[in-house]
């Protein structure tokens, strides 16, 4: 069992943790289509692309459209490269664009609608 202290080192560890960025894939099993984007913190976009689509909200309509026909199941979220955790400030937008593109490319894959 933690310790209250143990507790409280463990969320403050949690909460300095840097967000990973990079690209990432859904991929639909039953088809085999993919869809590439980029994200200031993957863990997040995995948990917001889900809810988003658990609720037919999500912005990439083609996305949501395969989804609502075969369901949750059929679904995977794929990290695809992490980018280096000390990028300048400024160049992130470039290098998130660039990595995406490059992923769409590889992979023959739809780019996500934001």
């Amino acid at each position: 069992m933690m310790t209250k202290e143990s507790r409280k080192e463990a969320i403050r560890k949690f909460k300095e943790r840097k967000p990973q960025l990079g690209a990432f894939a859904i991929r639909c099993t039953a088809t085999g289509q993919v869809w590439v984007g980029a994200s200031r913190n993957l863990d997040a976009t995995r948990n917001g692309s889900w809810a988003f689509l658990r609720n037919a909200g999500h912005p990439d309509k083609s996305l949501q459209r395969e989804w609502d026909l075969h369901g949750e199941p059929a679904f995977q979220y794929e990290i695809l490269e992490k980018l280096e955790e000390d990028l300048p400030v400024i160049a992130i937008a470039d290098q998130l664009k660039e990595s995406k593109r490059r992923w769409v490319e590889r992979l023959s894959a739809r780019p996500m609608s934001p």
